[in-house]
């Protein structure tokens, strides 16, 4: 499923509705309901992208080719699209903010593997500690959107995961290790589909009325 589908599936034709911060409840309207199986498989393709060209730049960077920039760029747009996916749940303003969160997480990362790469440990510290509270940030704004079905310490701990996978990832790819690299990367991969399908089902038991399936009926 392309990214374009993925977002076409999220938004289907919703109206935002503005406001983000102690749970929103109100839900967007559409004429055509998207099935619940369709919206999680949705939301699965937006982060599968989000590691999948995450681990692009990493083995891009590592090696010293020349696509980093490309794959850096196209990275930056998932975070975009992420963003829009949520909007017509929560809003423009919502939307934009998680988008920016985000991208903050991508900057995060690149300055942390660069600092690897150059074995600097004082680097390496501060850029972690940021990387971490970025994720914890991450987490209290989604958290505060949807309090009942993505509880913060739930969500933080489902991120300080990603990130701990994804830092291992990093290292073996940057040290050579690569069979470790490969098991490494099946982790990430099959970890962010679990976060993936968390977002998804707390909005659908958040918005059952704009979906349609079994589970938006319960």
């Amino acid at each position: 499923m392309s990214h374009r589908i993925a977002i076409a599936l999220l938004s289907a034709s919703m109206l935002p509705v503005l406001g983000f911060g102690d749970g929103v409840s109100a839900a967007p309207s559409s004429s055509v309901k998207p099935g619940t199986d369709e919206f999680r498989a949705g939301m699965r393709s937006l982060w599968n992208d989000h590691v999948v060209w995450t681990r692009q730049w990493i083995v891009s960077f590592a090696a010293g080719l020349p696509d980093q920039e490309a794959a850096a760029a196209r990275l930056m747009r998932n975070q975009e699209d992420i963003g829009d996916a949520i909007k017509p749940f929560y809003g423009e303003a919502a939307g934009a903010k998680l988008t920016g969160l985000l991208k903050e997480h991508i900057s995060g990362a690149v300055t942390l593997v660069k600092a690897a790469k150059a074995n600097d440990p004082a680097a390496i510290a501060s850029a972690k500690t940021a990387w971490y509270r970025n994720g914890d940030e991450i987490s209290a704004f989604l958290s505060a959107a949807n309090p009942k079905n993505w509880p913060l310490a739930d969500l933080q701990a489902a991120m300080r995961m990603h990130l701990d996978t994804t830092l291992t990832e990093a290292q073996d790819r940057l040290a050579g290790n690569w069979a470790q690299d490969v098991k490494n990367y099946d982790k990430v991969q099959m970890h962010i589909q679990e976060m993936a399908d968390t977002l998804s089902d707390g909005i659908v038991k958040q918005h059952p009325q704009s979906f349609r399936g079994p589970a938006a009926a319960g």
